[in-house]
């Protein structure tokens, strides 16, 4: 008789649902499969039990051993003497091969009570009182695998159980994971950008507030020429405000045709202009409802590396935005040839903002979107004015008339139809870069260039004196004078100096005016 677990007492059954018991030794192979009939289907019918047997399952005899118990579950085998260990309530009974069993009790619901062991194990069916289980090897009573073998088997089901349940899991979690992200796979997608915001000052913001107002204009002179250029609303009843030489192809007796930014076309004429300050006034024929004038900034404030946003129509593209800043103030800018009074002056605001062919005459706005200036004048590659005949595009050298200056002047057109110029009486020397503007030896076409009782010579200025400074601003030529003079308006009082004879001198000047482009 084996030793092995003796005094150790049988191990209780957990507690889970009811395991079949393994098959004895001698189940015949037929009975058997790698999970014995009897322990798959104990309640199978069919199935009779031998004779003297409390419920058993007998059969012939075996005369090959069971395979030996793997190590990892070993017997469990009390010595003699031993006190029968009842099963636990609900629990069924482990069969250990040479442990006690309970005798005289009545079958527990089809499931046979092991027999009690003899000192010298029967060999005969039915031997030993209480129904044989099969012949044991002649060499004695030898652990069974059965039961190893059934919980083998039941941790390996158990893992497999695990594994579904697990791969459930995992899918249900990814099915979850997709339909968070709304694409019906287990892939998970980039995530959705947040929804964006614009700043209220931001440039989309302002642009988009000031498109509406911004028109293109197209001009066709009488004869089939014209351009393009841009406007914007200058107040409810319906005027615009824009360049002279976007409309002067179109002033006598030509077309004009306004473009808002929602495709919507208007007639429009001209109210007036002013060739000298590069300045028109348009007015829509009939003009729509809920007209929205640009807000007007006060030039006189704007500081070098302000933030600029300008619109306009460069090469007819209309609704274009750029951006730039303030690069410079009081630049003086000719936008003609610089060699007749007829050229357009002005000290004007300097700017990198993308400025091109189309753009004169649109808005150049702050960065709360108000107009502080016209665009009006470019640098061309080439050198020379930003107007006339150079049509290369921006090199970042854009100038816009200063928006308090164009305010003044466009009064006046919707006031009276003709400018008023600011003047000092006395004609100077066009010729750009020096020392100063030099008042000319005659005022041409026989004239004088002092004009006499005007400004000039009321304050004592003489033909060759060499004026270098207006107020504080100074001067270095005569387009650069007379783009400050157009600064001011009629009866202002400039301090004007000057060198004559190689001495400085400083006069007062009343600025007087002049109406009209006529002279």
């Amino acid at each position: 008789m084996s030793t092995e677990n003796e005094g150790t007492a049988v191990p209780s059954a957990p507690s889970v649902p009811p395991v079949p018991v393994a098959a004895p030794e001698g189940t015949p192979a037929s009975a058997q499969g790698e999970f014995p009939q009897d322990q798959r289907y104990p309640d199978q019918p069919g199935r009779s039990s031998e004779p003297g047997g409390a419920g058993g399952f007998g059969g012939p005899a075996q005369a090959s051993p069971p395979p030996a118990q793997p190590p990892s579950v070993p017997p469990s085998e009390p010595g003699h003497g031993s006190e029968p260990t009842p099963p636990l309530p609900g629990a069924v009974p482990a069969y250990h091969p040479g442990s006690t069993g309970s005798t005289g009790s009545a079958p527990d619901a089809g499931w046979p009570a092991p027999p009690p062991p003899p000192v010298h194990p029967s060999y005969g069916g039915g031997g030993g009182g209480g129904g044989g289980w099969g012949e044991p090897p002649a060499s004695g009573p030898q652990p069974s695998r059965k039961r190893p073998g059934g919980l083998i088997a039941g941790i390996l089901a158990a893992a497999l159980v695990a594994g579904v349940v697990g791969g459930g899991v995992g899918y249900w979690a990814a099915d979850r994971n997709d339909d968070s992200v709304g694409t019906g796979s287990t892939t998970v997608s980039a995530a959705d950008a947040p929804a964006l915001k614009r700043e209220a000052g931001s440039t989309a913001a302002v642009a988009g507030d000031a498109l509406p107002s911004v028109v293109t204009i197209t001009a066709q002179a009488q004869g089939g020429d014209g351009g393009t250029g841009t406007g914007f609303i200058y107040d409810k009843q319906g005027h615009i405000l824009t360049n002279n030489h976007v409309v002067a192809s179109a002033a006598d007796g030509g077309d004009l045709t306004v473009a808002f930014s929602n495709g919507k076309e208007y007639a429009a004429e001209v109210v007036g202009r002013a060739e000298g300050y590069d300045v028109a006034v348009m007015k829509l024929k009939d003009p729509p409802s809920g007209l929205k004038p640009l807000a007007l900034g006060n030039s006189d404030q704007v500081a070098v590396g302000d933030s600029t946003i300008a619109i306009g129509a460069p090469f007819g593209l209309s609704n274009t935005v750029t951006t730039g800043i303030i690069s410079a103030k009081n630049r003086p800018v000719a936008s003609g040839d610089g060699t007749s009074d007829k050229n357009s002056y002005m000290s004007a605001l300097q700017t990198d903002a993308s400025i091109n062919p189309g753009n004169s005459g649109g808005p150049l706005l702050d960065a709360r979107g108000a107009v502080i200036g016209m665009n009006s004048a470019i640098q061309p590659s080439g050198g020379g004015g930003g107007g006339g005949s150079a049509q290369s595009g921006s090199i970042g050298l854009g100038f816009a008339i200063p928006i308090n200056q164009a305010k003044t002047v466009a009064e006046q057109l919707i006031k009276t139809g003709e400018p008023v110029y600011p003047v000092i009486g006395a004609t100077v020397s066009m010729s750009e870069g020096g020392d100063g503007a030099t008042i000319s030896p005659d005022g041409g076409a026989g004239g004088t260039a002092v004009t006499p009782d005007g400004p000039a010579a009321k304050a004592g200025l003489k033909s060759g004196d060499v004026i270098t400074k207006f107020n504080d601003v100074p001067i270095d030529s005569g387009p650069t004078l007379i783009s400050e003079i157009w600064t001011h308006k009629p009866g202002d009082k400039i301090k004007i100096t000057y060198t004559r004879d190689g001495k400085d001198s400083q006069v007062e000047v009343t600025l007087g005016e002049r109406k009209g482009d006529t002279q």
